[in-house]
């Protein structure tokens, strides 16, 4: 099977990682990542205009992607660079407006930044656990974790309405926001809504809510290989250049035997991201990209614990950038599911 990008993909790919490589340094994203706005928000428009928002929604909607493959194109290069953008917001808010058929023309051009409010406190990923409700035209609840809120001009909300869960659109400036960074780069946000004015998107939105995660889950893994190639880059260019004894740390066979172990874990970790990108719309999308996010988790920490111990100290100092590399890697696993929730869902398929 020929698992080579598309020409289109490859040249996407490529003008991303280039303006990445270029504009968002590992230097500069260290700059902005870890205070407000938790991103560059000047460059935001220009990674519109490569085309990078247009990739995540398919023709019908205004884009030109919109597919498994699109997604993890984008966000491999994403996860190369290190980039804190609040990508992963947009595309699941994308993915809502696409299943509701709503204009999306202002969340694609970057001109207007949309975040998704599913997680409560309670229920950080469970959609049965939501107790933020709808009624008369209004939202009332709280909704935590909103990855990309900090900014968000726009919220769509995940809420009950009667015995179904709905879809509601919400402008920031109607409700409380409370924006804060998060521990790895990047911004999140509590919303708090009391009697927060809201238009309906989906009566019963519970499919499209699905998709969206299943989506925003592909993206993470996507960007999880992304970060452990450039990881494993950086950690081999130690091995040769580090000496101890006299020599290149790499020559001791002990660590060549870890570093090859870590490519076998990230080879499985790209495979099974294909899988999932090749089951995005079929019967069993759901259980493929729970299996994914389950291996992913545990051998994007695997990856970061053996890059870690094999530097040493200098791993964990802020100005180097593999510290930045292996925080990111570790805390994708508690985005939308960590490696235990994603687990329980495989073996719940099967049971049924």
């Amino acid at each position: 099977m020929d698992f080579s990008l598309t020409e289109d993909r490859r040249m996407l790919s490529d003008s991303l990682t280039r303006f990445l490589a270029d504009k968002y340094g590992v230097e500069h994203r260290i700059k902005v990542a870890y205070d407000a706005p938790f991103h560059d928000t000047a460059l935001w428009s220009d990674m519109a205009e490569l085309g990078v928002l247009y990739a995540l929604a398919p023709e019908e909607a205004g884009g030109f992607g919109g597919t498994g493959f699109d997604v993890t194109t984008v966000f491999d290069a994403l996860g190369k660079g290190l980039c804190p953008a609040p990508v992963l917001g947009t595309l699941m808010a994308s993915s809502l407006m696409t299943s509701a058929g709503a204009d999306q023309d202002s969340l694609l051009d970057g001109s207007q930044r949309y975040a998704v409010a599913m997680g409560e406190l309670d229920a950080p990923y469970d959609l049965d656990g939501i107790e933020t409700t709808f009624a008369g035209g209004k939202l009332s609840g709280r909704k935590s974790v909103v990855y990309g809120g900090n900014d968000a001009e726009v919220f769509l909300v995940a809420a009950k309405a009667g015995e179904t869960i709905g879809i509601y659109e919400v402008k920031a400036s109607d409700a409380q926001v409370t924006g804060y960074g998060l521990i790895d780069g990047g911004g999140a946000a509590e919303l708090f809504l009391d009697a927060t004015p809201a238009t309906e998107l989906i009566a019963d939105g519970r499919a499209a809510l699905e998709h969206a995660l299943d989506l925003g889950r592909l993206a993470l893994c996507a960007e999880a290989v992304g970060l452990m190639d450039a990881t494993n880059e950086i950690l081999l260019d130690y091995l040769r250049t580090r000496k101890q004894f006299g020599v290149p740390i790499g020559k001791f066979q002990a660590l060549q035997h870890r570093a090859v172990d870590l490519v076998t874990e990230i080879e499985q970790a790209r495979s099974i991201t294909i899988l999932a990108a090749s089951r995005i719309g079929e019967d069993d999308q759901a259980r493929i990209v729970a299996m994914a996010k389950n291996l992913i988790g545990r051998a994007a920490r695997l990856m970061s614990e053996e890059t870690i111990q094999m530097h040493g100290g200098i791993a964990l100092t802020w100005e180097t950038a593999v510290s930045h590399y292996t925080k990111r890697l570790v805390m994708i696993d508690a985005q939308l599911g960590d490696e235990d929730y994603q687990l329980e869902k495989v073996m719940a398929d099967y049971a049924a």
